[in-house]
């Protein structure tokens, strides 16, 4: 409790009548009355139909014996007239009349001061009308609200601003406890949204017309134009006439109005035509209560007592809220007695009459039950007028719901509901109640709205703040790259790619941005852009336009737009001009590549010709004849012109084989010649960014970029080997002196800037593969709504096709080639093509192998058919008869060697042709038989003999 409030309560507790005597209270079941206060103010809004209705509900009680029987409920009223201080003393009037609780008070700022009287006392206080959120029960447990706390009503206020995805508003509340309370409920509301108060215009407690015309004034000089009204039912109305003067109730403009003016339209019986036209495309908010048999014959009821009283106000939902409270004392007082609880209070020891003070503090009493009653009343749970009543273990009405209203004409139309069970939604949250919750983005759902202007056109909900005041957007000056931004002799003589982006995209906003160009730096050297961005942040700035790219560490401090190009780090490396020379053709293989090709060609024919001779013709002949046939086979083949044929097995294997070798090497020939004709070769040893990094050698970088804290805090480049650089100039002549004589290895700098480097100097490359991948914004405050509008408008202009044909306007300059492909041709070497040397070798040995294998067998067979086929004792007598065929045998013994054995006999036995070998050894196999067939008949007759 603060101190002025400790204070006003010591106020009234002497201000209460000393003139008033104890009351003792005999305990005696059943009792025969129970008294119940009630505090509201009579002569307003919301307290002409409470009255009413707390009357006609203790009469109904009364008139049910099913509630309460033989116990009759006596109502003690007071009239706290709008005040603290009245209302503190009005509810200390009731204590002194042993009241069992109290209906009340409507106001949340005299809630605040009776609870605490209530309490001391143990009195349970039921208020149908007090919503502010911070009436706790932690800090006031005797106080129950048996309406729905502003808490949801926020809620249900941030879900409608949602919906329509705006992020910012102003918020406009009358100033005590009752709309800080709310509008603090609020903010947490929108929080939770990724929305905000941008503005809170606070209207003092019985402000005038001039009060409420200065706050207006004020908040239409800022840029949300969705007002939330969160004011009082007897004093808010005048808001709206105010606002229509000041021209806020024009198209554009976005009105929410929490439950109060729902309380008012409700009650008016008679409405004001010109009133009403000053309220018209509002969103209002009412308190949901589901239709019934028995919420129709009260209001039925009520009417005919409000004719019969000359009540001329009408009936709200707060008068059914009162109702209920009644029936929910009634309950828990007849719970309380059925439960044989007695009715007693006794004196407060704390409240003493003092020495010489005319106050008698001491007819003050506590009740004795009031624990016990609180509990039962906790425990309420039956179906009233305002659906089900029953509270929550925050002591919170289940189903908080709303109806969501449009003013329009004379009257209002119901465009939805809200419940914190399913959100938004076109259906009764009691039809919801029965359905499993469904809080999606696409279960919310309203009706269309008529807004203010009569326009069907959702409003956008923000403008530029119409104070007279500029965009002050700040452009980065450059000495180079004069294509994305360049300053002219004026302040708003600004060109550039980037700034022809911006000027487009703010030519597509529905309203009128007044933007003054500010320009950072001296055009002699680049500014920091972090720098910039920072002015941003701290709103020395309003926006920052230019080559800023869209990087972690900003986004952290500024709200940037979408995107209108990408962009991403590159290295831009020196190459060198392939030079022309007579020997270029020799260029595409390396010496020791030339000598073992040319010796595994000589090699393939060698063996080709050792499988190809005894078999084929075309390897036979004189030795120089077979000489050239081993080096003409074996170098046609390197074109497939090779004329003599393969006819033995071995031969045609080793020769497919070696075809494919010749394949391989002839098409690796042709392209990597084709690549030292017509391409560059790279300067340095760069292929990318690992190589880079591990060269150890100077790295250039565009001063004032973001580039220089990635390479030192995300690739852990020392500072020192890197070297800031300012102009396109720079830049090649860096490049140009290599980190030998003072430059640097290679740049790393984003994709924009390199493509119109390189549209200069065509004698330097990209290298490797771009190795970040970001894009280039415009950045605003935090929570800015212009850099969503800019978002949306860059992505028409992107639809549309005019973000390309702006990018090929400023980007013209035929750029020279960066195909990677086309960077750092190498001479081939063996290492590319042993193994495939490998293999063909192998092959060739394995075909050698198998040959002399087959040779050893046929050269063994052969041995052996000449041994067998020279003439025994009895052929030779029989050689002797006939002379002709034993001169032939002499002149064959002659011309075959006595015997096969030396070397030289090897050799000439390979020399042979197969055909012949093979007719020998057959005509020998011959003989051999004819042989043993004359042996066998010669012996046969000199056995004879």
């Amino acid at each position: 409790m603060g101190a002025l409030q400790v204070m006003l309560l010591r106020l009234v507790l002497l201000a209460a009548s000393a003139a008033t005597t104890a009351v003792t209270v005999t305990a005696a079941p059943p009792p025969s009355e129970v008294a119940v206060g009630a505090l509201f103010t009579y002569d307003s809004t919301i307290g002409r139909a409470a009255r009413l209705a707390i009357e006609l509900a203790v009469d109904d009680v009364n008139a049910d014996r099913t509630v309460l029987a033989g116990t009759r409920l006596n109502l003690l009223a007071q009239d706290t007239n709008c005040s603290g201080f009245l209302g503190a003393v009005e509810a200390l009037q009731l204590m002194e009349r042993n009241v069992v609780a109290v209906i009340g008070p409507q106001s949340s700022g005299i809630g605040h001061v009776i609870s605490h009287v209530v309490n001391e006392l143990h009195v349970p206080l039921l208020s149908f009308a007090a919503t502010d959120p911070t009436l706790s029960a932690s800090e006031y447990p005797y106080f129950i609200r048996t309406t729905i706390s502003d808490y949801f009503q926020m809620n249900a206020v941030a879900s409608i601003v949602d919906y329509y995805q705006w992020k910012e508003v102003t918020a406009i509340f009358v100033d005590d406890d009752y709309g800080r309370g709310g509008v603090s409920a609020l903010g947490d509301a929108l929080a939770a949204k990724r929305a905000r108060i941008s503005y809170k215009a606070a209207i003092p407690p019985n402000s005038n017309t001039d009060v409420i015309n200065d706050v207006l004034f004020k908040a239409n000089m800022m840029e949300s134009r969705v007002m939330v009204v969160h004011v009082n039912p007897d004093t808010g109305t005048r808001i709206f006439s105010v606002a229509n003067k000041l021209q806020m109730m024009a198209t554009g403009y976005v009105w929410i109005v929490t439950d109060w003016l729902a309380a008012v339209l409700d009650s008016s019986t008679s409405r004001d035509r010109k009133e009403m036209s000053h309220i018209q495309g509002l969103i209002v908010l009412r308190q949901h209560t589901p239709e019934s048999v028995a919420k129709n014959k009260f209001i039925s009821k009520w009417n005919n007592a409000a004719r019969n009283r000359s009540i001329t106000s009408g009936l709200n939902s707060y008068g059914f809220y009162a109702y209920d409270s009644v029936w929910a004392i009634a309950r828990g007082v007849d719970q309380f007695l059925n439960n044989g609880q007695q009715i007693n209070f006794s004196t407060d020891p704390v409240l003493h009459d003092t020495n010489g003070s005319s106050l008698h503090l001491s007819t003050l009493k506590i009740f004795d039950g009031g624990e016990q009653m609180l509990q039962q009343l906790l425990l309420t749970n039956f179906t009233g007028l305002t659906g089900r009543v029953q509270f929550n273990s925050d002591r919170n009405l289940v189903h908080p719901a709303y109806d969501i209203l449009n003013i329009g004409g004379s009257g209002s139309r119901l465009i939805g509901y809200w419940s914190n069970y399913s959100g938004l939604s076109v259906a009764a949250p009691e039809i919801l109640y029965q359905k499993p919750p469904d809080t999606s983005s696409i279960a919310q759902r309203l009706h269309n709205v008529v807004w203010p202007g009569d326009s069907t056109t959702t409003p956008k909900g923000w403008v530029f703040p119409n104070n007279g005041q500029p965009l002050r957007v700040g452009v980065p000056i450059k000495p180079s790259f004069k294509e994305l931004v360049a300053a002219g002799k004026g302040p708003d003589n600004v060109t550039g790619y980037c700034i022809d982006i911006f000027n487009a995209a703010i030519r597509l906003l529905p309203y009128p941005v007044p933007c003054q160009f500010i320009a950072i730096g001296d055009g002699r050297k680049n500014p920091n852009y972090d720098d910039i961005i920072s002015m941003v942040a701290a709103n020395s700035l309003d926006a920052a336009v230019g080559d800023f790219a869209i990087v972690r560490n900003r986004t952290k401090i500024a709200e940037f737009t979408q995107p209108y190009i990408e962009s991403g780090l590159v290295i831009v490396a020196p190459v060198k001009q392939a030079t022309s020379s007579a020997w270029a053709f020799l260029k595409p293989f390396t010496l020791e590549m030339w000598c073992v090709t040319g010796a595994l060609f000589i090699f393939v024919g060698i063996v080709v010709w050792i499988l190809e001779h005894r078999s084929n013709e075309e390897f036979r002949g004189s030795p120089r004849r077979q000489l050239i046939t081993i080096f003409w086979f074996s170098f046609s083949t390197m074109f497939f012109s090779h004329r003599q044929n393969t006819v033995s097995a071995l031969g045609r294997f080793v020769l497919i084989i070696w075809l494919f070798v010749v394949l391989i090497i002839n098409s690796s020939y042709t392209a990597s010649l084709t690549s030292i004709l017509t391409v560059q070769q790279l300067a340095t040893g760069i292929t990318g960014i690992d190589s880079l990094i591990s060269s150890g050698l100077p790295i250039g970088y565009q001063a004032g970029k973001f580039t220089r804290n990635y390479l030192i805090e995300e690739l852990n480049i020392p500072e020192s080997r890197l070297v800031p650089l300012n102009t396109i100039q720079e830049y090649a002549d860096a490049l140009k002196r290599g980190p030998k004589d003072g430059g640097v290895v290679a740049i790393v700098d984003e994709m924009p800037y390199v493509e119109i480097f390189l549209s200069y100097h065509c004698n330097f490359r990209i290298v490797g593969q771009e190795f970040t991948k970001e894009g280039w914004g415009f950045a605003f405050k935090r929570d800015f709504p212009l850099a969503a509008d800019l978002s949306t408008a860059i992505l028409q202009l992107s639809e549309s096709g005019q973000l390309q044909r702006i990018h090929d306007e400023w980007f013209t300059r035929p750029s020279c080639s960066s195909d990677d492909s086309e960077v750092g041709a190498t001479r081939l070497g063996l290492g590319s093509f042993w193994g495939l040397f490998l293999v063909c070798a192998l092959i060739c040995l394995l075909a050698l192998l198998v040959f002399f294998i087959r040779i050893c067998w046929q050269y063994n067979k052969y041995s052996n058919s000449e041994a067998a086929g020279e003439p025994s004792a009895a052929a030779a007598a029989a050689a002797a008869v006939d002379a002709a065929a034993a001169a032939a045998d002499a002149v064959e013994r002659q011309r075959r060697p006595s015997r096969l054995g030396s070397f030289k006999d090897i050799i000439q036995f390979v020399d042979k042709k197969e055909e012949e070998i093979k007719k020998t050894m057959k005509r020998r196999v011959s003989e051999k038989d004819n042989n043993q067939a004359a042996g066998s008949s010669e012996a046969h007759s000199v056995a004879s003999a």
